[in-house]
């Protein structure tokens, strides 16, 4: 085996937006594990920690990285603020000579302004709309600064991360408009790259995880990813559940095909893809939300 086809992104400069922890980490690191060097961005790092006060860092996510045979970079960026994010992209450019092959948006930050069960208009408007701004206007930004290195060497793949792969209702309106928008901002990017250029040579589409076996979903259920069955006792749909790295797998492997272009625009699920490259999650396993009927 070549190191090539053991390394495919040898060589390819990515920028994850929110890889502190959850799939923004699990992309990071699969990457990484395909040789590419990473940008590992997010609100935490070891001197300070974001609003949502978790313990996980972007210089841990870049370690990571590094350990999975990728080159990790931290930077520490609030992707809602246009400034930060315009000087993390000058800096790759500089530091990389113009390249950047891959953009994942994954800035998210909304977990603890959802309000479930509450009725929108009994809901704080204040976080709704920070909601708003940091899971879609940030992914907006990040696009918009970052499309035209991209575009200088016609060449790139940007990946939306979603929640969910239709337009269904998500439960909660904001929450709703957050996950839907990214699908849509998928199929917009896709669209104006079409409409003004033949051929760009940039792919844009989504993809969303299944039930997702993250770290703050194995705290809330007091368990740990080696411990994580015993979860099954209090959620029967924790047995299909996924790590982040699975998404990262499929990331890796989009990031690979030299045919990704087929799937522009779309909303991609973790659990198709992997039946299209025979991907399994890091314990063997291959779950398939997709075909499992959650008990209610």
């Amino acid at each position: 085996m070549t190191s090539h086809h053991a390394h495919p992104l040898r060589g390819q400069v990515a920028l994850v937006a929110g890889a502190t922890r959850g799939c923004g980490r699990g992309i990071a690191v699969e990457l990484g594990t395909a040789g590419a060097t990473v940008y590992c961005t997010g609100r935490t790092t070891r001197r300070r920690r974001s609003p949502m006060n978790r313990p996980e860092t972007i210089e841990e996510t870049a370690e990571l990285v590094d350990a999975a045979g990728g080159s990790g970079i931290a930077v520490q960026v609030d992707h809602t603020v246009p400034d930060q994010v315009e000087s993390l992209i000058a800096r790759i450019h500089r530091d990389q000579a113009g390249r950047l092959d891959i953009l994942v948006n994954d800035v998210w930050g909304g977990d603890d302004l959802t309000a479930w069960g509450r009725r929108f208009w009994e809901q704080s408007l204040e976080n709704g709309l920070r909601m708003l701004r940091q899971a879609i206007h940030s992914h907006i930004i990040t696009s918009r600064y970052a499309l035209p290195l991209m575009l200088e060497r016609g060449a790139g793949l940007i990946v939306e991360v979603t929640d969910g792969n239709n337009l269904n209702y998500r439960g909660q309106l904001y929450y709703d408009l957050v996950k839907t928008s990214v699908i849509r901002l998928a199929l917009a990017l896709d669209q104006e790259l079409r409409q003004h250029t033949d051929d760009t040579g940039i792919t844009a589409l989504a993809v969303t995880p299944g039930y997702l076996r993250s770290e703050a979903m194995l705290d809330r259920f007091g368990v740990t990813e080696s411990t994580w069955r015993e979860a099954i006792e209090q959620d029967v749909d924790f047995a299909v559940s996924e790590t982040p790295r699975f998404l990262g797998r499929v990331v890796a492997a989009l990031a690979a095909d030299p045919d990704v272009a087929r799937y522009a625009g779309q909303a991609l699920a973790s659990w198709d893809l992997a039946k299209v490259y025979q991907i399994d999650d890091v314990d063997g396993r291959r779950p398939d939300w997709g075909s499992y009927t959650p008990v209610n």
